[in-house]
């Protein structure tokens, strides 16, 4: 599997690879992918989709004789690669584990509630099988996917003219069934792996099961205590204060759930292909190529057909990498706060997941694919600063206020300078809301700042 299956990288920072990839500024070609009819043998055209049928019923025979996905991601084929990846020994959850990962719920929601003012957000515990977890967090990777894919396939039939469109009708679908299969395979092939290593359904930050669920996976638990000084029930006890404390936040902070998704899909509308390059590179194309496998995955491994990172998209990347990091370190801080006393080896365990993070296992790597971000652990740090220096100096209540109201929260500038913020937080200021105008003002300023300090 590629490690950047949806064909994100950081390639296209580089401006000056850019104007060499596209041959310099200019150039209207009249004929945009390159390709002409003159001389062009009928046969071929035959024996190139005979190649693309061979190509289709080799990714397995689900693929050539299943349903046909009608969106941009073959779900079916995900699937079904995934719970191929884990093979067929998955261990059920026995009922002692299942009922070690209730009772640790249980007191993990007790211990939580003289810890901060959301109430208990999961109205059940659950102990899941990677299977489990795989069925469970599809809707939301459709959610995550969809987008990303989508924009990526329209790309394609959208920079053709009218008349091409038109022509093209029948193969353009086929390759939007191929994009869909190819999508769905290497989805699946990532949620397979990413099954076997998670260890509870907030693992990776985002909301990904059913909202009111807390979710443990035993197998994995068991696997990442191995080695370590603490005992194991009380390693399930950390980890389910982690999902509880996650799941309070996600049932009671409304718009925080549709803010994370929502940043996410903000980014995929932004996504665009260096369309110049592409044709410089369709131009030089044989035909015939095309019906060797190995010339296409050479054609398509060019960075031409690569997505190019906006400055629309970078902005909402910047975004959701801070709120992804104030969700981790307000968790950190609760937890740390509801078990300090309890369990001493609470400090090793939130050090251990730090480093498990860093380190960019499947959980890393996965979202990074879908995304093209990394959640650099020094920006969790700060926001694990900031929320214990706000609890220390305005109290958990004035903390808790903060999730209020998404303008109320700290930015990216505020991770730099928790000073300030939390000034503003005792000192209660509410001018904000009370004079739109100098909100506009203030934003523009922030943002002002941010761009300097870029430029320096």
């Amino acid at each position: 599997m590629s490690d950047l299956p949806f064909g994100f990288s950081n390639r296209d920072d580089d401006p000056d690879r850019d104007k060499d990839r596209r041959g310099g500024e200019g150039g209207q070609p009249g004929n945009p992918f390159g390709f002409s009819m003159e001389g062009f043998d009928p046969a071929a055209l035959g024996a190139m989709l005979t190649q693309f049928g061979q190509m289709l019923s080799g990714m397995g025979s689900s693929m050539a004789s299943g349903n046909p996905s009608s969106g941009p991601v073959n779900y079916d084929v995900a699937k079904q690669l995934a719970r191929q990846t884990l093979g067929a020994s998955v261990t059920p959850v026995s009922a002692g584990a299942a009922s070690a990962v209730s009772d640790a719920a249980h007191l993990a929601e007790v211990w939580l509630d003289g810890a901060t003012t959301l109430p208990a957000g999961a109205t059940k515990a659950a102990a899941w099988t990677p299977n489990d977890w795989i069925e469970e967090t599809l809707d939301t990777w459709k959610r995550l996917c969809d987008p990303v894919a989508q924009q990526i396939s329209g790309m394609w039939t959208a920079s053709l003219p009218p008349e091409a469109q038109q022509f093209a009708g029948p193969l353009m679908g086929m390759l939007t069934q191929m994009g869909g299969y190819a999508f769905g395979s290497q989805l699946g092939q990532a949620l397979g792996h990413l099954s076997k290593e998670v260890l509870t359904s907030t693992d990776i930050g985002l909301p990904l099961g059913s909202a009111g669920t807390a979710a443990l996976l035993p197998g994995a638990i068991s696997k990442f205590s191995e080695g370590l000084e603490q005992p194991e029930r009380e390693v399930v006890v950390f980890l389910a204060a982690r999902e509880a404390a996650h799941q309070r936040l996600f049932s009671h902070v409304p718009w925080l759930r549709q803010r994370v998704l929502g940043t996410v899909e903000e980014y995929a509308r932004g996504i665009r292909l260096d369309m110049s390059a592409m044709e410089e590179i369709a131009q030089g194309i044989d035909p015939m190529a095309l019906s060797d496998p190995s010339k296409l995955e050479e054609i398509l491994s060019q960075g031409a057909f690569e997505p190019q990172t906006t400055p629309e998209q970078k902005a909402a990347l910047e975004r959701l990498e801070s709120l992804l990091a104030l969700i981790e370190g307000w968790v950190e801080t609760v937890v740390a706060d509801a078990l300090g006393d309890r369990l001493p080896g609470v400090a090793a365990l939130s050090e251990t997941l730090r480093r498990r993070h860093a380190t960019g296992g499947p959980a890393e790597q996965t979202f990074a694919t879908l995304v093209g971000l990394e959640l650099r652990p020094r920006k969790v740090r700060e926001a694990a600063t900031l929320w214990r220096r706000l609890t220390e100096s305005a109290g958990i209540e004035k903390r808790d206020e903060v999730w209020a109201h998404p303008d109320l929260m700290p930015d990216s500038a505020d991770l730099d300078n928790p000073a300030g913020f939390i000034d503003r937080i005792i000192g209660g200021d509410t001018a904000m809301f009370d004079d739109p105008i100098a909100a506009l003002k203030e934003t523009e300023a922030r943002e002002r700042e941010q761009r300097e300090r870029g430029e320096s």
